[in-house]
């Protein structure tokens, strides 16, 4: 069933279009993958769709009722207000309900019958909306997100821009939105975090719209793709893996179809040209005949379009090193009292390309800079040479131009060279003068690449270089990367970027360093191998447990069937349920609940049922 359909619907700002006329419709549950380069028009889309601007054709119709949610930065410049308490402050009417319920409940004994049954039917109101759940919820979301239990009780002032955005994600997750727009909902989360999202959202009934760079996260959410390409939306019945396929394969055929095309005009144009150099009557007459079959076949002609344009660059190193790149023996760290991680070893040898993988907060970029500082346990092989890439950017400088930033770094360098490494990099025309500081996340990102690309360094250390840039840009950094003959380590949280290009994953957790001698698939393998193996010891003690509360549910049901008069049976019966229902909330509480979005879901299931009984 539609919730949302949009009908011929075209937008454009001054001479630039950005939609020719398109159509959707938007189903009950879809989700759907929103692709499309930087500024192609993806959040103006989601201004369309929310109603906050107006299209210059068409129009959209929404389902009555239809509630749509979009997320919302938080300003929290002065608030004292918790992170807690922000997010439950998406259920403010059902903390009102609260409110009168405790109010009322202290009015119960001896109230009169009016005031029972508004107590009762507030009640059933507020049990039936997830009164009973809600708080439990809240902290499940943010704990899911990557929020730690002493962050849920910092005031919003004290938080960081991406602790803020969890806090705004977890609003939109928790509210009853029929339609949710997801703009980069994996920025600021580590994969853990990205992993628990890709649950949430298999597991809502919500439709969703998810504007992503992360290709791995909308292969796994995502069942249809829309892409903003040349002012063009394509709409597509499948995930963003199928879609690219489906795509190349239209590609080479509409190039197939066009070369043929071209060359059967050719032809035709060279018959023209011989029968009006004979210039007989019959000539002439078989002339206009296949001048009118050429003008068909211009008629007809559709030139393929161009792929996207992304950044395209080979760069490789100017020496090769010696087999050994780096070594580190029993390297620490840590801050006051609490380590990062302690006594890690190992060796990375020359043309390896290492992924270094972890929560946030565990120490990745740490370590890549403790790396980079040769002594203290860290060596070096011969002839190695070194280019770090600083996810923050920090060596870019605000005031030089695109083109100043890297003539500065390499003098050496005709203009020419430099302007021809630029374009590479999309920096074409007047971008090369463009301020530094004036330049988007994306466009910083490309330009610090492009600084260590023209090195020649044959030991990179990229953290987090693929954070700003879109789809394709990704792809041709892999491409790059993946034709680059020098040693890598890289922090990444993009999942294919990782798949794609590493030959180790090194996974730091509990102060160490793990070791998977394999891509990302076969780390995700060995780790669920490794969790399968524990399973069965973690689950006996609640196997135990269940396997009780059974035997005592089948006792009291014999004595209940003992019993003699309708009445015992049935208070019998009701405070079976009471007390099942009394575990249920005590479980709901307990913090592995909290942690476990899908089992929270269960027992509220579990709690509806026994009301409903």
């Amino acid at each position: 069933m539609s919730i949302l359909a949009a009908d011929n619907l075209s937008v454009s700002f001054g001479e630039r279009t950005l939609f020719n006329p398109f159509s959707m419709e938007i189903g009950e549950g879809e989700k759907i993958g929103l692709i499309g380069m930087n500024g192609a028009g993806k959040t103006t889309l989601f201004k369309l769709l929310t109603g906050e601007i107006e299209s210059d054709t068409g129009g959209i119709v929404r389902q009555k009722g239809l509630r749509v949610g979009y997320m919302e930065q938080i300003v929290a410049s002065s608030s004292n207000q918790t992170a807690y308490e922000a997010a439950l402050s998406v259920f403010d009417s059902l903390i009102k309900q609260e409110q009168q319920l405790e109010a009322l409940q202290n009015a119960l004994e001896g109230a009169d019958e009016k005031t029972i049954t508004l107590y009762h039917d507030l009640l059933i109101s507020f049990e039936r909306e997830g009164g009973l759940t809600y708080k439990a919820r809240t902290r499940s979301a943010l704990l899911g997100l990557g929020l730690d239990e002493n962050q849920l009780n910092l005031p919003l002032r004290s938080l960081s821009g991406g602790q803020l955005s969890k806090i705004s994600l977890a609003r939109l997750l928790l509210g009853d939105a029929q339609l949710m727009l997801l703009d980069e909902p994996t920025n600021h989360l580590d994969i853990p975090s990205v992993e628990w999202l890709e649950s949430f959202l298999k597991s809502s009934k919500s439709a969703a719209i998810i504007i992503s760079h992360d290709r791995y996260f909308l292969d796994a959410v995502t069942t249809r793709t829309l892409e903003i390409e040349h002012c063009r939306v394509a709409d597509f019945k499948g995930s963003y893996t199928a879609y690219m396929a489906f795509k190349k394969e239209q590609r080479e055929i509409e190039r197939r179809h066009y070369e043929n095309t071209m060359a059967e005009i050719n032809r035709l144009e060279a018959v023209i040209k011989q029968q009006h150099q004979w210039n007989r009557e019959k000539n002439i007459k078989t002339a206009d005949s296949k001048q009118k079959e050429v003008d068909r076949l211009y008629a007809t002609l559709k030139k393929p379009e161009s792929e996207t344009e992304g950044i395209h660059f080979a760069f490789k190193p100017k020496a090769a090193g010696s087999n050994d790149t780096v070594m580190a023996h029993n390297i620490s760290k840590a801050y006051t009292d609490t380590p990062l991680y302690k006594e890690v070893s190992f060796t990375i040898r020359r043309g390896e390309r290492v992924f270094l993988l972890g929560a946030n907060g565990c120490g990745k970029t740490t370590l890549l800079k403790q790396l980079m500082r040769e002594g203290d346990g860290v060596r070096f092989g011969t002839s190695v040479s070194v280019s770090y890439f600083d996810q923050t950017q920090s060596d870019l400088t605000d005031s030089n131009t695109a083109l100043e930033e890297i003539q500065n770094k390499y003098p050496n360098r005709t203009e020419s060279e430099l302007r021809g490494a630029l374009a590479a990099f999309l920096f074409k025309g007047d971008d090369v003068f463009k301020k530094v500081g004036s330049l988007s996340g994306g466009e910083r990102a490309r330009l610090a690449i492009l600084k260590i690309m023209l090195s020649g360094s044959n030991f990179l250390l990229l953290d987090e270089p693929t954070n700003h840039l879109d789809v394709y840009s990704r792809q041709a950094l892999e491409s790059a990367l993946e034709a680059y003959g020098g040693t890598m380590l890289i922090v990444s949280h993009d999942r294919r970027f990782i798949d794609s290009l590493a030959d180790r994953i090194f996974v730091m957790e509990k102060g160490g360093v793990n070791i998977y001698n394999g891509n990302y698939t076969y780390y995700i393998g060995k780790r669920e191998e490794n969790s399968a193996q524990e399973t069965p010891v973690k689950a006996k003690a609640p196997m135990g447990a269940g396997g009780q509360a059974y035997k005592e549910k089948k006792r009291i049901q014999s004595e209940i069937r003992r019993l003699k008069t309708a009445v015992k049976q049935t208070e019998e019966e009701i405070e079976l349920c009471e007390q099942e229902l009394s575990r249920l909330n005590e479980e709901l509480s307990t913090p592995d609940c909290v942690a476990d979005y899908v089992r929270t879901l269960e027992l509220t299931e579990k709690c509806q049922q026994l009301r409903s009984s």
